[in-house]
């Protein structure tokens, strides 16, 4: 959704396209340039900051729901990384290829590699305060779900590189939408200081003229 401001010259935007509020810096020259009246200029105004809140309104909404997805694909992230780490120790194959410290001590450690080839057990939830415990078959696969009850099986190279596309996805979603609210306040701000300005000038325009009456009365 973008905010219209005039049809004159190319107004400008950030990266997502929500347009800049112009700033009035002279309310005569400014309604002399629109040829608009006081009423209309306010109206139009009124009507920009509320198009502006109705986008930080959506955006604040984009960004909740971002907040609440990053964690869960993270966590499901590192559970793939988890299997899969252990899947190549079981199958002989060097893993942790960024942390070489990392990998000696693995190697080195025997309780660790004795964990590594036991059964791996979990439990899982069954309903809010019912838990069964499980055990995790070793499998080239995982199952992930897509959302609207749809799931698929990936295996755990190709389910590691989609949901690490997936959270650096959300991740860029999330700096957008940050940066996005900042860029809206201040839009807002910029519209509500040219409201009051307009509003203002009107005032003391309305008393000049009715001074002006007051004097030329007395002079008749």
């Amino acid at each position: 959704m973008s905010v219209s401001t005039s049809s004159g010259p190319q107004v400008e935007t950030n990266p997502r396209g929500i347009p800049r509020a112009p700033f009035v810096s002279n309310v005569e020259e400014y309604l002399d340039g629109t040829d608009s009246s006081v009423e209309s200029t306010l109206n139009k105004f009124q009507e920009m900051i509320a198009k502006y809140r109705y986008m930080e309104l959506n955006v604040q909404n984009r960004r909740k729901g971002l907040d609440e997805k990053i964690p869960d694909i993270a966590k499901t992230l590192a559970m793939v990384e988890f299997l899969k780490d252990r899947r190549e120790k079981k199958l002989g194959k060097s893993v942790k290829k960024d942390d070489e410290d990392e990998l000696e001590d693995d190697l080195d450690d025997d309780e660790d590699q004795a964990a590594d080839e036991a059964p791996l057990t979990t439990t899982f939830e069954l309903n809010d305060t019912l838990y069964a415990e499980a055990v995790i078959e070793e499998s080239d696969l995982v199952y992930l779900w897509l959302g609207a009850n749809v799931m698929l099986a990936y295996p755990l190279d190709e389910a590691q590189a989609l949901l690490s596309s997936k959270l650096a996805g959300a991740q860029q979603s999330r700096s957008n939408a940050v940066e996005d609210l900042e860029w809206l306040r201040e839009q807002i701000t910029v519209m509500e200081v040219n409201l009051a300005r307009v509003y203002n000038w009107d005032v003391r325009r309305r008393r000049e003229a009715k001074a002006k009456g007051i004097e030329e009365g007395h002079e008749v």
